[in-house]
C-alpha cells in the first residue's frame, strides 16, 4: 500500500513538472517573439516601392512593380495598402488591410478592370494572391496576439545562433496549421519561417534577408523570399525605396482611396 501511494505521489510530481515546463516554454516563446515585434515598431507611417519577382519552377522570373504605404496604429492594428504599376494587365490592382490585434483582419481588393472594391472574407484568404506565392494572409499583419507560442531550441541557422519558435494560428480559417520561427539571438529578428498546411505538411518556407536599422529605431529587411516545396515555385519581394514619417493618416487608407491609387 505504502509503494503503491509512493508511485501516485510520484506521477503526480512528474505530470505537474511537465505541465511547468510547457507553460515555461509557452511564455519563453512569447517573449522571444515580443522582442522581434518590438524592434519593427516606432516607425509611425512609412512608404516603399517595391519588385515581385515571380519564379516558376523552370527558373524562369516574371517581373511586377508595386508601391506600398503602412500606418502604424498603437493598440489597435496596423493599416496597410499595396498597389500593383506594372504590368499593365494588373496595373492598379490594390489590396488595402486593416489589422486587428485578435479578430481576423478587415481585407478590399481593387480589380480596376471591374471597377470595384471586393472585401475579402476570411475563409479565402490562404489561396495565392495574383498567382505569387504570397497569400493574402502571408501578406496581412502577423500580429502577436493571433497565435500560441511554444519554444523548441536553439539552433544555427545562416551562421547566426537563433531560437526556434513555434507559433500556432488562432484563426480557425488560417491555411497554416502551424508555423517555425527561426529569430536571430543578437537582433532578435525573424531569419526564416517554415509553414504547415491544413494537413499538416510543409508547404512554404519564408525567409527574410538584406536587415537594416533605420532612424536608430526599428528595423526592416531588404528582401523577403517565399518557397513553394509542393509547386517549385517561388516568389521574392525586393524593397528598392523606402521612407518613414511621412505624414500619413487615416484617410490614405480607406476603400476610396484604392480606387484613387492608380
Amino acid at each position: 500500500m505504502f509503494n503503491l501511494l509512493k508511485r501516485f505521489f510520484l506521477f503526480i510530481l512528474i505530470l505537474n513538472f511537465n505541465s511547468f515546463l510547457v507553460g515555461d516554454q509557452n511564455n519563453y516563446g512569447l517573449e522571444i517573439l515580443k522582442k522581434t515585434d518590438k524592434n519593427m515598431s516606432g516607425y509611425g507611417d512609412s512608404q516603399s516601392r517595391l519588385v515581385m519577382q515571380l519564379i516558376n519552377a523552370k527558373g524562369e522570373i516574371t517581373e511586377r512593380s508595386m508601391r506600398s504605404k503602412l500606418l502604424e496604429v498603437e493598440d489597435y492594428g496596423d493599416k496597410s495598402l499595396f498597389v500593383f504599376e506594372s504590368p499593365r494587365a494588373i496595373k492598379g490592382t490594390a489590396l488595402l488591410s486593416y489589422a486587428h490585434k485578435v479578430e481576423p483582419d478587415d481585407q478590399w481588393l481593387y480589380m480596376p478592370g471591374l471597377k470595384r472594391v471586393k472585401r475579402i472574407i476570411s475563409k479565402n484568404k490562404s489561396g495565392p494572391f495574383l498567382g505569387s506565392e504570397f497569400s493574402v494572409e502571408d501578406l496581412s499583419f502577423q500580429e502577436i496576439e493571433k497565435f500560441s507560442y511554444k519554444y523548441l531550441r536553439d539552433e544555427q541557422y545562416n551562421n547566426q545562433d537563433c531560437f526556434v519558435v513555434e507559433r500556432v494560428p488562432l484563426d480557425p480559417y488560417s491555411g497554416y496549421t502551424k508555423q517555425l520561427v527561426w529569430v536571430d539571438k543578437t537582433n532578435y529578428l525573424i531569419q526564416k519561417v517554415e509553414l504547415f498546411d491544413r494537413k499538416a505538411f510543409h508547404l512554404k518556407s519564408q525567409f527574410f534577408r538584406d536587415y537594416k536599422r533605420y532612424l536608430s529605431s526599428f528595423w526592416r529587411p531588404g528582401e523577403i523570399e517565399m518557397i513553394n516545396h509542393q509547386n517549385g515555385k517561388s516568389t521574392i519581394l525586393l524593397i528598392e525605396e523606402q521612407s518613414f514619417q511621412n505624414g500619413l493618416t487615416d484617410n490614405d487608407f480607406t476603400q476610396n482611396s484604392l480606387k484613387r491609387s492608380k
